[in-house]
């Protein structure tokens, strides 16, 4: 083993924060309720307990606390699992004592608190946090969901506890010894027992390591692979796991028996892997023998848990080891379903778990169905076979105790099945101990403490700390490319006690045996840390103080002299270096180990131990058993000195970076050191004494220590005692770097330099350890320089760097550098003029690399270049350091030179990566590809240069950081995409363009997530109702605010809600006639009522649709149900009426369908998208038995917005089993509502139950009510939906002509059975047609036809012949069908299978008869449903006009009429019949379209029959008013389902009208059409539509079969639930503009564009929303339209989902307010933005825009306070007249062209022009962006008009302000010609004048530093030749003629240029 590296003995640091600690657990524990005090209640009983003396129980608590005080243990970790913000550091603590567990928060500024305590049952063992992975429920998900879990683990389970809220108790198999979490899940060791050895079979020992990848899965083997064999099971009982770690993944493993550690990787296992273990046996396994022996294993690990059972470690067969041993063929443990063994386990578990579970017969189950089962053998009950053979011994314990070989045998041998447990995980070998050799050295013993380090340089270590050698090893690894991969090299030991990694700043403190605290970093010494509380006062280091200086010196009154040379004392006494020239010799040994010698630590408690490491904090147990915190500084807290120590680091070798870092570190952590706001100047000193300066000889670092504190407050902390000043504080002040500042100022005289001229220049000391690395170093660091500059925030810091930049470039003699710094800050440069000499002699030690050119590198003058169009040399960048620049960099070459591959392939063209290896290396194949980058290749270079910054995770808060030239070009690609994003951009791409709208859309949030949050912040509250009682109508959840917007201009939706509530009493207004007795006038009264409660019981139907998905519930709450209110009050004195009186008869069990569709209104008001669980559904459950039916209607309403799913099997199988007929109805529908389509075999089961017809012909008949057996046959088709199940057909078939039977069976209501089997085949093959794949021998259409038009009953086929033998005793039918009843359901049917077909010759099956004679045969109402039949299957031929209605009438009935008598009654019937049947087809035909033709045509025949029944003449008496009344009825619900959800006025006035008319023959029925029409005409509150899909109409044909019901109890033709259908028909189409800002529903101008389709060419129309959209697979695209709004466009020709998620959410679509635009509410004719457009041309400018119309322009708050405070003539502004105008122009300008982010770019470019003008400008950096911003224009204005237009910077704003500078550095050029001749000749210009002028000059006309190339200029002496060595040098043309006169030196040459 290698020694330690490199040392450093006599230095120490100081330990911040000391502070004692205590677990926060144990002070919660101690008000714990704890679980012993329930235990003792355990243990005796309650009479016991109470009666029991209280001393006693005293006593008994005593010791169980005791007890528990010696289990207690913690652990600590850093904050922040599943947390969001990740800055925030804080603490976490998990504490177990007993059997409590402790969870809590705590950090350095906010006292701990309890995040969650858990109770167990027995003694916890261990707990930990693990992290469990989600299986991908997505197959598109990317990445896994990980569950953050706390795992206890007990004797005999482990509970998991999520941090969602989730628990599960996973029942252990085995003993286990310990649980170690790993990035799989668990990691289990099985206890290795002593029967292991007696019981193990020679050839296969068990395994030992087990894993659990989720708490639901099954407890698995895990698999090994050492080094150099093949994979097996670790069954090695002498490896100990002793570490585990999820990144990387891997494992550290103790050899008990050789004594050695082994590292391995932890992955899961390879499907060779799976395989090799699992292999089959080689031979088969003939003798019973034989099959003993493989089975013997698992019967082994049976006896194994009865070991382990808590109730029984003595009941184990022993008989079991006599077993002969005998070879086996087989390598892998095996399952058995035997579970006896299991079962015996349960019966003797300890009382604490049946406590847990209930009852002792369900903790069996719940055993039984968790997947771990004995020992390794742990079947899944798949089915009820391996369920069973666990119980086919009468007595399960008679294995338990029998101790014969036999019982054991047969026992296994009785079940066939064996299945092998496969591997979830595999432990690869990567690294292990070498064995030390015999008796030489004694076994080391286990590691103590195991941990991953890392050093300052990013080395990694595995560190083992083994106590009997009192040593750290440390095991130097790699981590390669491969995952799971790691290469161990060399190890390192340490001598240690005690050792903890501080994960925060790379390093470990180590305790040595002798108690001293020592720091390293990775295997490097660093130093001694000195705790100051555990010296105690007693000790104090007086004689020490002139060497180690721990005293502080905060009391010395005069900074000069004492700071530096406490300084001084520090760097060169306390801080050596590793360079041992730079020791003081006089530091006398004993000094030195003073602090290593014991001698004095009994004085104070002395350390015994480290624990608890987080971040950079530790704890310190202490030999009395108290602990301290502590806290070990950072290297570095500013950030300029973090990024030079990582330049440092990534430049220099190894060894070197780690001795400068260590050097560092002391030198800034030394005790009593100085404040922080030093440290720069601290880290200058540092480096440059390094680098071989003395610092004492040179000025500016002389006074650097006493450089005034950037922040104040940290001034006024260190107050000093002495106030009086000294003289040395005026020399600290004439040296500091701020008088240089100001003393560079014009106003301000120059003194005398610091360091007189006459002294000689001091010299390097070229031994100094970065002496040969100084070219190297200052390259990395201008580099950092760069890269600062290009950060708006970091710049105060590129001048503090580059003090020490010049005087390296001065010192290296870079000329070309030192010119390039007096450019950017040329008062502080002209400041210096010292430098240092390097001797010549040792130039040979210096490494100059090949990468320091002589051209030094400039990022503003790349960017120049690159705006210029020139070709440029790839520029330099550190990686991970200068991230800025790169991005910067290929933001450019991407956008402005327009290669698309710049971010990708071609990166290396435009950035070249510096190497430590002194050399340049190309940036390999882009790390990785951006998640968010689509490639389109039309993708534009704006479109793709935001999509590529976004994923880099640029943000706009980084481009507020930018400076302003360099920030324009990416603010303009911005710019162009806002106008028109994609609308698949991801949230970031969105938030980057500040699209705020889009970035909200991808949300995926809805209008109503709460009662006060929506969409995290749209407040939609309902308003308070006027009346009372108003809220328990039901109703109080639609959207006010929406509605609001879609009719804002009346209150129909107010109108509804009265129809439709049935919660308040009816008024009951009678008048007495005189005549009349009190008596028969009460009973008038009551007989009205009645009449009036016919209506209320239908209201629900309608209510259900019109809050159709309104409603979110709160889980901890009830569902509110509006009960139904059949009473009524009399006016004037508002008497009571009630039916209950007894004075009038009324219906038996009249309220109870009423009921059910009452609860099917409530329940349908709950959103798909609500949180809604099996418990709360159960919770629902009524305690009144009369609430059942509504409660069943719940249940309906529950599956038909599909929350029926989550009800537990048991909950189904609960309420069937009531046998309450309503409840069984509601649930069946239900269920198969919301397995629409699915084929679900467990739905199939539960409603083939319940229809005899599917039942085994052998099988039990069971009493099923018939109205359930409709509701199962429905059930069957809504769940085989479209897939044509041949079967279910087949029965379906026959059952619709089913004769009656015996007994009346099947003899009442048979019609609505008929009809039943007819919809629900029809919905089986729906739309199939003619393609009724395997049918073709049923002859569908054929039989169907047949049921349609009568005829010969055939022959009984398949299994159910033998039902029907026997004929009725009560309808004799003869063996004719009976059209009556099958007439309908088969009409139907052929309908559905030939939906949309447009197949001619079965439409004309369905033509009605063409003759009188025919025509008599068929009754009227068989003649709506064939017209409705045949027209949906001539689905496009459908035409919404009256012609085509007319056209269904046989033409037989339009001539005149015949002499002959024919029955007029016939007739008109049959003539309204088709009428009503057409018109319906027409509404399912142009559902939820809006279509006006086909609504004027509906109207046209609504209004005819109205006219019918009004008049009632005598044609209608032979129609008589119930046809008329239902044709009435069928053409108002057609025009509702075409106006669906539009809330129509003219509908809702016929609605209106017809819910006052409730007497004569208004039955039940028809109240229940016209209120459903009602509710289809505002269905979801306006926010829903039909769709036209072939299951919603098949839906639709369900609910609005034409034959409603007479009376509330009548389902003879039709069940009544039926009617709820409809609602599978709805869809959102609802689109719901949302401004972005406010969050409040707005209007919006939407263009909407239809497909071409055969009846029209593609069209554009234009909707104000919130409007309904049409079907979304007839559009093209939706947009957001101008000129109010930013565009957004939605291309559905691409795909719809996108679209269909918004409408899903309520429609919400976010938009963005245009600046300088007002909503449509506020300004619905837009006169008010006319301000906008008046001053809009470019001529009347901002001379008609008044600062205080900024309200109306915008309502950006940050423009209006502007504006404020900037535009307006107040005080401060006054005297400003010329500023006020220019801000005021600005500000206009920002708001009409749509940029108010430029207002900061505009202000900035004002302010370097009046800065320049002014001539104080400090540095010239403005003048770098204006060149920038000048250079885009120029290259916008070549590429012409075009470009020039998309350009951000569009007024005559530019051209006025470079007009301005052209104009002052022209004055400056004429004027000091002179200044700029000696610049370029090299010479020494004069003192006095102004250098920042001549720089600014320099910097803005492009001229380069012609020190080296001033010949070739000077030499010009014609135009031509100054033109050609200007592009040589890169100088624009433009800029070389200003130059001209000067360097032709010719006046005339000069003239006549400025004249051109």
């Amino acid at each position: 083993m290698s020694e330690v590296v490199f040392e450093e003995t006599a230095t120490m640091i100081a330990a911040g924060e000391l502070q004692s600690f205590v677990p926060f657990g144990r002070e919660h524990c101690r008000n714990h309720p704890n679980a012993f005090n329930l235990q003792l209640r355990e243990l005796q009983p309650a009479s016991e307990l109470w009666s029991s003396d209280a001393a006693g129980l005293v006593g008994s608590l005593q010791e169980v606390s005791l007890h528990e005080r010696e289990r207690e243990y913690w652990q600590l970790r850093k904050g922040g699992a599943g947390i969001e913000q990740e800055d925030v550091d804080f603490e976490e603590e998990l504490y177990t004592a007993g059997n409590v567990v402790v969870w809590s928060h705590g950090s350095g500024i906010q006292a701990s608190s309890v995040y969650k305590a858990f109770t167990v049952d027995s003694l916890v063992q261990k707990a930990m946090w693990c992290d469990f992975a989600l299986p991908k429920i997505e197959k598109d998900a990317t990445e896994e969901e990980v569950e953050h879990t706390v795992c206890i683990m007990q004797s005999n389970c482990i509970n998991v506890h999520t941090v969602t809220g989730k628990d599960f108790i996973s029942p252990l198999p085995f003993q286990v010894s310990d649980v170690w979490p790993s990035k799989f899940g668990l990691v289990l060791e099985r206890k290795n027992t002593v029967s292991d050895s007696q019981l193990s079979l020679p050839c296969e020992p068990l395994p030992t390591v087990f894993s659990m990848m989720h708490p639901l899965d099954e407890i698995a083997p895990v698999v090994c692979k050492p080094t150099g064999s093949g994979v097996q099971y670790v069954s090695d009982t002498t490896m100990k796991i002793v570490f585990s770690c999820s990144e990387p993944s891997m494992m550290v493993t103790y050899d008990t028996l050789q004594g050695t550690h082994s590292v391995w990787a932890l992955r899961q296992v390879t499907h060779d892997e799976k395989n090799t273990v699992l292999r089959c046996p080689s031979e088969p396994v003939g003798t019973p023998m034989g099959v003993v022996a493989s089975s013997f294993l698992t019967s082994h690990l049976r006896n194994i848990s009865r070991l382990d059972s808590p109730g029984g470690p003595g009941v184990t067969g022993h008989g079991v080891a006599t077993v002969p041993s005998c070879a086996v063929g087989t390598s892998s443990p095996l399952h058995f379903s035997g579970l006896h063994g299991h079962q015996s386990r349960i019966m003797m578990s300890s009382p604490g778990f049946h406590s847990r579970v209930g009852s002792p017969s369900i903790s069996n189950m719940a055993a039984l169905s968790r997947a771990h089962s004995p020992g390794m053998a742990a079947p899944s009950f798949s089915g009820a076979a391996r369920f069973n053979t666990s119980f086919h011994s009468p007595n399960p314990r008679a294995h338990v105790l029998g101790s014969s070989l036999n019982s054991t045998v047969n026992d296994t041998l009785l079940v066939p099945e064996m299945e092998p447990i496969i591997p979830d995980l595999c432990l690869e070998q990567l690294w292990s101990e070498p064995v030390s050799a015999g008796s030489q050295r004694e076994l080391s013993s286990q590691a103590s403490k195991v941990f991953l380090t890392s050093d300052f340089c990013g080395v990694q270590y595995l560190c083992l700390l083994v106590e009997s050698h009192q040593q750290l090893r440390c095991v130097k690894y790699i981590e390669s490319n491969e995952p799971c991969q790691c290469i161990f090299a060399s190890v390192t030991a340490i001598p240690a006690k005690d050792a903890a990694p501080l994960e925060n700043i790379d390093a470990m403190l180590v305790l040595e045996a002798c108690g001293s605290l020592v720091l390293y970093t990775g295997t490097t010494r660093i130093s001694k840390v000195f705790v100051s509380g555990l010296l105690g006062p007693t000790f104090i280091f007086s004689n020490h103080a002139s060497h180690l200086t721990l005293g502080r010196v905060d009391h010395v009154s005069t900074p000069a002299n004492a700071g530096s040379r406490h300084l001084q004392i520090l760097d060169e006494a306390a801080m050596p270096s590793p360079v041992s020239g730079l020791r003081r010799p006089h530091i006398k040994h004993d000094d030195a180990s003073f602090m290593d010698d014991c001698s004095f630590q009994h004085v104070t408690p002395h350390i015994s131990a480290l624990r608890d490491p987080v971040c950079n904090r530790v704890s310190l147990e202490l030999g009395n058993g108290t602990m301290l915190r502590i806290s070990i500084p950072e290297i570095a807290t500013s950030e300029l000195v973090r990024k030079c120590l990582g330049a440092i680091r990534f430049i220099l070798p190894k060894e070197t970076a780690m001795k400068v870092l260590v050097k560092w570190y002391n030198i800034y952590n030394a005790p009593g050191g100085p404040s922080t706001h030093a440290e720069w100047s601290m880290f200058v000193t540092c480096f440059m004494t390094l680098l071989g300066y003395n610092t004492e000889r040179l000025g500016w670092t002389r006074n650097l220590q006493f450089e005034v504190p950037l922040s104040p407050v940290i001034a006024a902390k260190k107050a000093r005692p002495s106030d009086g000043g000294s003289d040395e504080d005026w020399e600290y002040l004439l040296g500091s770097h701020y008088h240089r500042q100001i003393n560079s100022q014009p106003a301000f005289t120059r003194a005398e330099p610091v360091s007189s001229p006459s002294s000689p220049s001091p010299k390097l000391d070229s031994s100094a350890l970065l002496f040969p690395h100084i070219p190297a170093l200052f390259y990395v660091l201008h580099l950092i320089y760069q890269e600062l500059l290009l950060d708006e925030l970091q710049r105060a810091s590129a001048s503090s760097l580059l003090c020490l930049l010049q005087q390296l470039a001065r010192d290296l003699q870079l000329d070309s550098y030192v010119d390039l710094y007096w450019r950017d800050y040329p008062s502080l440069i002209r400041c210096f003029s010292e430098s240092c000499l390097i001797d010549l002699g040792q130039n040979y030690k210096m490494n100059c690399p090949v990468f320091l050119r002589e051209d030094p590198p400039c990022v503003f003058r790349w960017l120049s270049s690159c705006l210029r169009g020139e070709e440029v040399p790839p520029f330099p960048y550190l990686p991970n350091i200068c991230q800025r620049t790169k991005l910067l960099i290929l933001s450019y070459a991407l956008y402005i030179s327009g290669d698309k591959q710049a971010t990708s392939t071609h990166m290396s063209k435009y950035l070249v990566k510096l190497s430590a290896g002194h050399k340049f290396v190309n940036e390999p194949h882009y790390r990785r590809q951006s998640s968010v980058h689509v490639k389109f290749p039309s993708e534009s270079l704006a479109e793709q240069l935001v999509v590529w910054l976004a994923s880099e995770d640029f943000t706009i808060k980084d481009l507020e950081s930018v400076p302003f030239g360099v920030a324009l070009p990416i603010r303009e690609a911005i710019y162009s995409c806002r106008e028109q994003p994609c609308s698949d951009w991801s949230e970031e791409v969105c938030l980057l363009i500040g699209r705020q709208d889009l970035t909200k859309q991808a949300h995926k949030m809805t209008l109503i997530k709460s009662k006060n949050s929506v969409g995290s912040g749209l407040s939609l509250d309902p308003p308070a109702s006027t009346e009372a009682d108003g809220e328990e109508d039901g109703m109080s959840d639609i959207i006010h605010e929406v509605t609001g917007l879609i009719w804002s201009q009346d209150l129909r939706v107010q109108e509804v809600r009265r129809l439709l509530q049935s919660s308040r009493p009816v008024r009951v207004s009678v008048i007495q006639l005189p005549e009349v007795s009190d008596h028969e006038y009460i009973e008038e009264k009551e007989n009205k009522l009645l009449q009036l409660c016919q209506r209320t019981m239908a209201l629900s139907v309608g209510r259900g649709l019109f809050t159709l998905f309104s409603y979110h519930p709160v889980p901890t709450e009830p569902l509110p149900v509006p009960k139904l209110n059949l009473t009524g009050r009399a006016p004037p004195r508002n008497a009571m009426v009630d039916l209950n009186s007894g004075n009038i008869d009324v219906p038996p069990n009249m309220t109870s369908w009423p009921s059910f569709h009452n609860g099917v209104a409530a329940g349908l008001k709950i959103a798909p998208a609500s949180q809604v669980d099996s418990a709360w559904i159960a919770y629902n459950k009524p305690k009144s038995p009369e609430l059942a039916n509504e409660y069943a209607g719940f249940l309906m309403a529950l599956g038909l917005n599909g929350h029926l799913t989550k009800l537990a099997t048991l909950n189904i199988h609960d309420y069937l089993t009531k046998g309450h007929e309503m409840t069984s109805i509601g649930l069946l529908l239900g269920v198969s509502a919301a397995k629409l389509g699915t084929m679900d075999m467990s739905v199939t089961r539960l409603l083939s139950i319940h229809i005899p017809a599917l039942l085994p012909p052998t099988s039990t008949e069971l009493d099923v009510p018939h109205n359930v057996q409709v509701a199962a046959v429905i059930g069957i088709g809504l769940v085989y939906q479209g897939t044509g199940h041949r079967h279910n057909a087949e029965v379906l078939l026959s059952e619709i002509g089913r004769p009656p039977g015996p007994e009346m069976e099947y003899c009442t209501d048979r019609e609505s059975y008929s009809l039943a089997a007819g919809l629900a085949l029809g919905m089986v093959c729906l739309g199939h047609g003619s393609n009724l794949i395997g049918m073709t021998d049923l002859n569908v259409p054929e039989q169907l036809y047949q049921y349609m038009v009568g005829g010969h009953r055939r022959a009984q086929v398949g299994a159910n012949r033998e039902r029907h033998k026997s004929p009725s005793y009560q309808i004799k039918e003869g063996d004719t069908i009976n059209v009556d009843v099958t007439c309908p359901g088969a009409t139907l049917a052929l309908a559905m299978i030939y939906l949309k077909t447009n197949n001619r010759s079965i439409a004309d099956w369905l033509k009605p008869p063409d003759t009188w004679f025919l025509l008599d045969f068929i009754k009227p109402e068989f003649l709506l449903l064939r017209t409705l039949a045949r027209c949906i299957i001539m689905w496009d031929e459908i035409l919404p006009n009256t012609d085509w209605v007319k056209s269904n009438i046989p033409q037989i009935m339009k001539g005149t009429l015949p002499s002959e008598d024919i029955n007029m009654e016939t007739m008109s019937q049959a003539q309204d019949y088709i009428t009503a049947g057409a018109c319906m087809a027409l509404g399912l035909r142009f559902a939820g379209s809006a279509n006006s033709d086909a609504f004027d045509c509906l109207y046209e025949y609504a209004r005819t029959f109205m006219k019918h029944i009004m008049t009632f003449s005598a044609t209608n008496a032979v129609t008589g008013f119930y046809n008329l009344q239902t044709g009435l009825s069928m053409v108002l619900l057609a025009m509702s389902m075409v106006m669906a959800g539009t809330g129509n006025l003219k509908v809702l006035q016929l609605c209106r009208f017809f819910h006052k008319r409730t007497g004569g023959e208004m039955n039940y029925g028809f109240h229940m059409a016209h209120h459903m029409a009602l509710g289809l005409l505002f269905l979801g509150g306006g926010r829903y539509s039909l769709s036209t899909s072939n299951s919603a109409i098949a839906a639709l044909l369900c609910a609005l079969y034409p034959h409603f019901p007479a009376h509330s109890t009548d389902n003879r033709y039709h069940l009544q639930a039926l009617r709820h259908l409809a609602v599978l028909a709805a869809e959102p189409r609802l689109l719901v503009p949302v401004d972005v800002d406010s969050l409040k529903p707005c209007y919006a101008l939407l263009e909407v564009t239809y497909k071409e389709s055969k009846w029209y060419d593609e069209t554009t129309v234009e909707l104000m929303a919130p409007t309904m959209l049409p079907e979304l697979h007839l559009l093209k695209r939706v947009k957001v339209k101008g000129p109010r709004y930013w565009e957004l466009s939605v291309d559905l020709s691409k795909e719809t989902q996108h679209l269909k998620s918004i409408l899903s959410r309520d429609g919400v679509l976010y938009v963005k307010l245009r600046a300088g635009q007002l909503p449509y509410k506020d300004d619905p004719q837009g006169w008010k933005s006319l301000l906008a457009s008046t001053v809009n041309h470019r001529h009347s400018g901002a001379g008609a825009f008044k600062p205080e119309a900024i309200s109306t322009l915008t309502s950006d708050p940050v423009l209006v306070s502007f504006a404020q405070l900037f535009c307006n003539n107040s005080e401060e502004m006054k005297n400003r007249e010329e500023t006020l105008v220019l801000f005021s122009a600005m500000l206009y300008e920002c708001v009409t062209q749509e940029c108010p982010e430029m207002l900061p770019t505009y202000i900035a470019i004002e302010q370097a022009v009046g800065a320049l003008r002014q001539g104080d400008l400090p540095q010239t950096f403005s003048l770098w962006q204006l060149r920038l911003v000048v250079e885009l224009w120029d290259s916008r204005v070549m590429k012409g008009f075009e470009s020039r237009h998309a350009a951000l910077l569009t007024s005559e704003f530019l051209p006025v302000m470079k007009n301005m500078v052209d104009v002052i550095l022209d004055k400056w050029l004429k004027d000091n010609g002179s200044v700029l001749k000696c610049y370029m000749n090299g010479e020494s210009f004069p003192k006095d004048i102004q250098c920042v002028a001549l720089a600014c000059f320099l910097i803005y006309r492009s001229i380069p530093y012609l020190k080296n190339t001033r010949s070739q200029l000077e030499g010009c002496s014609s135009m031509g030749e100054l033109i050609s060595c200007g592009r040589e040098l890169g100088i624009p043309f433009r800029d070389l003629l200003r130059l001209a006169p000067l360097l032709l030196n010719s006046t005339a040459a000069g003239s006549a240029l400025f004249a051109v």
